[in-house]
């Protein structure tokens, strides 16, 4: 039985991967920072098919002592500081969890197993200010956040420990990836929730920053699957994911407010407080080199997508 070890598995991308590899016969392991409150409600139904083992991406020897005892075959960082607009108030943190944390477990892999293979979880954010339309592994980057700084870093070190020390390192870089199980800090749950609480008659607006912000957005339920066949593959390779289309913030609210029967324009108020410092304007993958290497495919369309969020929260806060 193969064993995998995952970070940040209590959040949207770890749980759906233990979902997938469970399914698939493994052995899941997933890394925990030692709190006074736990906080496993994405993955209590996987508990006790997972095994919980206690680690910190601020503490080297925590990292190592794990990756000597799991001996995993394969590894997914997908812990961060991943909220963008944190990282504008918060940058030194996010740089150690998001930046630094990335080079620790990879010196924990390079040093107690080195014949794993490792997954980087990398952000379309460090395209920033695009160079070009559609993003694909050659476009050049240029973050707009330090949150997309600090994943430019974590990308960058991967791809010099697979080069220097031979191991089998890759990163993907992930556009936009939502579900109902997303943080209610990030735009998409935002939208799904404010429009659930507006028509069960919780609430009357919904307060938005920038509405022409254009993004890729796709399930993440299947963006794992691309995490796990980049980690399939004979050598160790870079792939963008995305659905290869864009959508303003604008037709994600129209989108949401016509599931309820509602027009949008009637509720949403724009608040300066909510725009980004440094906004990236537009984010489009070019995900073909993963349809033509890896045999992925979203199927998970961005109608159905909001949908499937707005019926989340409006079976979550209906009254019983």
């Amino acid at each position: 039985m193969p064993k995998a070890l995952i970070t940040g598995i209590t959040g949207q991308d770890g749980s759906y991967l233990a979902e997938f590899l469970l399914a698939k016969g493994y052995e899941v392991f997933g890394v925990v920072r030692r709190t006074s409150h736990h906080s496993y409600e994405r993955i209590d139904h996987l508990i006790p098919r997972v095994r919980i083992v206690a680690a910190d991406l601020l503490d080297q020897h925590s990292l190592t002592m794990v990756m000597q005892e799991v001996q995993p075959d394969e590894v997914y960082n997908l812990a961060a500081q991943s909220f963008v607009p944190t990282s504008f108030t918060q940058p030194v943190l996010t740089g150690e969890f998001t930046a630094l944390g990335v080079t620790r477990i990879l010196e924990a892999v390079r040093f107690a197993a080195p014949k794993a293979r490792f997954y980087q979880a990398s952000s379309s954010e460090m395209f920033g200010k695009v160079h070009e339309t559609p993003q694909h592994e050659g476009t050049p980057f240029y973050p707009r956040s330090p949150y997309g700084v600090a994943k430019l870093y974590g990308h960058w070190i991967t791809v010099n420990y697979r080069e220097s020390y031979d191991l089998y390192a890759v990163s993907g870089i992930l556009f936009n990836h939502e579900s109902p199980r997303r943080g209610i800090e990030f735009v998409t749950r935002k939208v799904s929730d404010g429009v659930a609480r507006i028509a069960l008659g919780l609430e009357t607006e919904l307060r938005m920053g920038n509405l022409e912000a254009r993004r890729d957005w796709g399930y993440a339920g299947d963006y794992v699957d691309a995490m796990w066949r980049m980690l399939q593959q004979d050598e160790p390779v870079d792939y963008v994911i995305g659905s290869g289309e864009t959508h303003s913030v604008e037709d994600l609210v129209r989108v949401a407010f016509e599931r309820v029967g509602l027009d949008w324009r009637k509720h949403v108020v724009v608040d300066p407080r909510f725009y980004r410092p440094a906004e990236v304007d537009l984010l489009l993958a070019d995900p073909g080199k993963a349809a033509r290497e890896l045999g992925w495919k979203p199927t998970v369309s961005f109608e159905q997508l909001v949908h499937m969020m707005v019926d989340a929260d409006l079976e979550r806060l209906r009254p019983r």
